[in-house]
């Protein structure tokens, strides 16, 4: 696949145009087809594409997309509740696709891609790329190599503003985004696995809905989202890690701050500021060294510090050379997994373990 390769985005709304801007700053590849059932996306896609440097076929249907020839590769950037079942009809081509975060809403579904996934040759992909933000990348490299020792615990505080606008307000329900603690935090479960590199054993988690959203109505209802959460994951090795959620924040200097602290030292990451420090027990406060991290390849920032950007690059390579996904649908279903576990725990004011989930997906 070393010739031009076509993308085609389903899905051209806030993160379909991150996309698509993202694949218009990388050598080697040309959007083009988008689809999606709303005319003003379609419109904002053409306009990108214009911009862009090249013309785009804008499609309602994905189907009519999958059927028009014109694509190599697919990206799915859909709301969330739409996934399984596009989902579906991608995995029935030979079509290799990256899909946005979360692999899907529910357990049972998810279950269902993994599988169909798994007896095809193309690859799937699953779009969680704080993994690839430039501190955080930074982070999971030095504690990897042995830096802090053994990983015991692991923090990470995401304190933010509310949910953004979406095309028909459908992240205002947890119907359909799959909740908070699966739709935004399958980022944060995604890397507390990636970092401790074992398995969830146990959630416990505590949050509500106590700011955002309140007066808002839509046909009615009162939107059902948190707005907070704090939650706790036990491992199978013993460590444990944290998540601090709150999105009425607004007056943080970062947004995102993780800390992984093992038996020999500490590793810290922020964003926006692109912070890392690195500490040793045996040097104590003195030895703390601090840079910002940057990677000199991303060529487009967007809205998530170059992560998308590095994303694709990593998803080009693995097109071309025939390799394994970088992130897979096992681990974008065990995201999705602690998320539900997490959320059950808040309804239910009990410890969930991840058996319990796993095993009966239709809970």
């Amino acid at each position: 696949m070393e010739h031009i390769i076509r993308y085609g985005i389903i899905g051209a709304g806030m993160m379909g145009i991150e996309h698509l801007r993202n694949l218009q700053a990388i050598e080697g590849v040309v959007v083009t087809a988008i689809a999606d059932p709303s005319e003003a996306s379609r419109e904002a896609a053409r306009r990108q594409g214009t911009d862009g440097g090249g013309p785009i076929e804008c499609f309602e249907s994905h189907v009519a997309l999958l059927e028009s020839g014109l694509c190599d590769v697919i990206v799915i950037s859909t709301p969330n509740m739409t996934h399984a079942a596009i989902l579906d009809d991608v995995l029935a081509t030979s079509l290799p696709v990256l899909v946005e975060k979360p692999l899907c809403t529910t357990l049972a579904d998810s279950q269902r891609i993994v599988n169909s996934a798994n007896e095809r040759d193309a690859i799937v992909w699953v779009g969680l790329e704080y993994r690839y933000m430039p501190p955080i990348a930074r982070l999971i490299r030095e504690v990897h190599s042995g830096a802090v020792g053994r990983v015991r615990m692991v923090a990470m505080r995401e304190h933010r503003f509310p949910f953004l606008t979406k095309v028909d307000d459908w992240n205002r329900f947890n119907e359909n985004s799959g909740g908070t603690l699966v739709e935004k935090c399958c980022h944060f479960f995604d890397l507390m696995n990636c970092i401790t590199r074992f398995n969830p054993v146990s959630v416990y988690a505590s949050g509500a809905q106590d700011v955002n959203h309140l007066g808002e109505r839509y046909g009615g209802r009162v939107p059902d989202i948190l707005d907070n959460a704090l939650v706790v994951v036990n491992y199978e090795d013993g460590c444990r890690a944290s998540l601090d959620l709150c999105m009425f924040a607004e007056g943080s200097a970062n947004q995102e701050e993780i800390s992984v602290v093992g038996d020999l030292g500490k590793a810290e990451a922020f964003l926006p500021s692109g912070e890392f420090r690195l500490g040793t027990r045996s040097g104590g406060r003195s030895s703390v060294e601090s840079i910002v991290v940057k990677d000199e390849r991303v060529g487009y920032e967007g809205f998530h510090h170059g992560s998308s950007y590095l994303e694709h690059l990593d998803f080009l390579s693995a097109l071309r050379s025939g390799d394994a996904p970088g992130v897979t649908v096992e681990s974008g279903m065990l995201a999705v997994a602690m998320g539900i576990a997490a959320q059950r725990s808040i309804e239910q004011g009990r410890v969930i373990e991840m058996d319990e989930v796993l095993s009966d997906p239709l809970a």
